[in-house]
C-alpha cells in the first residue's frame, strides 16, 4: 500500500498545491468527515510519512524555478538561488496543511474500523519495519520495471517486426 501512496502522494501533492493556488476544490475534499476518523487517517499518515512528499515537492518546485529564470537570465544565478532558499523556508511550517489533505482522501476511502486496524499495522514492528524500508523498495521496485520495460520494449518491437515480415511487409 505504502508505495502506492509515494506515487499517489506525489501527485495529491500537485493537486493539492494546484487547488490550493487556484482555489479549487475536489468533490472529495467537500465531503464531511468525522474528526475521529480523520485524525486516524492522519495517524497512519505520520506513521508512514517516510519519504518527504512535501520536502521534495517544495525542493524540486525551487529548482524547476531556477531552471526557469536563469534560463532566461543567467546573471541571476546568485540572487534567485538566494530567493528561493528564502522561499523555501517560508514553507518549512506548511507541510501539516498538505499531510491534512492526504488524511482527509483516506479518511474518505476508508471506514474507521479499516482506518484502526491499518493503524495498529503500522505501529506493529513489521508495519514499521515496512514504512522503513518502502522508499528503498520502491527505488529497487523502479530499477526492476526499468529493466522489465527495456527488455519488453526490445523484443515487442522484434515480435511485430517478425509478424509483419510474416505478412510480407518490411520495416
Amino acid at each position: 500500500m505504502n508505495g502506492n501512496w509515494m506515487r499517489g502522494a506525489r501527485l495529491a501533492a500537485i493537486a493539492a498545491l494546484t487547488a490550493g493556488m487556484f482555489g479549487l476544490a475536489a468533490p472529495a475534499f467537500a465531503q464531511e468527515v468525522a474528526p475521529e476518523q480523520l485524525a486516524l487517517a492522519r495517524k497512519y499518515i505520520d506513521l508512514t510519512d517516510n519519504g518527504a512528499v512535501f520536502e521534495t515537492t517544495v525542493v524540486e518546485t525551487g529548482i524547476e524555478t531556477m531552471r526557469q529564470i536563469v534560463t532566461q537570465n543567467p546573471e541571476l544565478v546568485e540572487q534567485t538561488n538566494e530567493v528561493i532558499g528564502d522561499v523555501i523556508k517560508e514553507y518549512n511550517g506548511r507541510k501539516g496543511e498538505l499531510l491534512d489533505q492526504f488524511a482527509r482522501i483516506y479518511a474518505i476511502r476508508f471506514s474507521m474500523e479499516e482506518l484502526t486496524a491499518i493503524v495498529e499495522f503500522y505501529e506493529s514492528p513489521t508495519g514499521q519495519k515496512l514504512a522503513q524500508a518502502n522508499s528503498e523498495l520502491n527505488v529497487d521496485i523502479r530499477r526492476v520495471l526499468q529493466v522489465y520495460t527495456n527488455n519488453l520494449r526490445t523484443e515487442f518491437f522484434a515480435k511485430v517486426r517478425a509478424g509483419l515480415r510474416a505478412k510480407g511487409v518490411e520495416i
